[in-house]
């Protein structure tokens, strides 16, 4: 077996270390859409989930409510929006929001879309061994960086 360095280094590495963790799953779901020949970003998910709970909601809210910048909210939503899944349109008291919901293609495409997140869910539960403190530890984790 090859040397791994960052697992070596320990904590010393750990974003390293969840980086590469998030890029491997990102990595293989990406792939798996691709065979199932859906056209979109692991990442949107959680839009479609946000947008699931909330008819009609702005791009800065998004931004806040899923802890993502600005400007990479502002990338993401667009290339949903170039590929049909969302409808972006300006606030009519406030012109510069967006306001952003799911287009019919989403709409449609979600009963499908929720079966996938269900299995991913239930692979990501049995690979963590039903074992959930990994969460709050991340949690701790996300709290600490937010004082600094």
């Amino acid at each position: 077996m090859e040397r791994d360095f960052i697992k070596e280094l320990g904590y010393k590495a750990l974003d390293n270390r969840l980086k590469r963790i998030s890029d491997r799953m990102s990595h293989d779901t990406r792939k798996f859409f691709k065979e199932i020949e859906i056209d979109i970003e692991p990442s949107w998910h959680l839009v479609f989930k946000l947008l699931q709970e909330n008819d009609v909601i702005t791009m800065v809210e998004i931004a806040e409510q899923l802890g993502y910048t600005h400007p990479s909210m502002v990338v993401m939503l667009k290339k949903m929006t170039a590929k049909g899944y969302l409808v972006s349109e300006k606030d009519t008291i406030d012109k510069r929001k967006q306001n952003i919901k799911l287009a019919q293609k989403s709409i449609d495409l979600l009963p499908e879309l929720e079966q996938i997140w269900h299995s991913c869910e239930n692979a990501i539960y049995k690979m963590l061994d039903k074992d959930l403190s990994i969460i709050k530890h991340l949690d701790e984790i996300e709290e600490s960086l937010r004082v600094i």
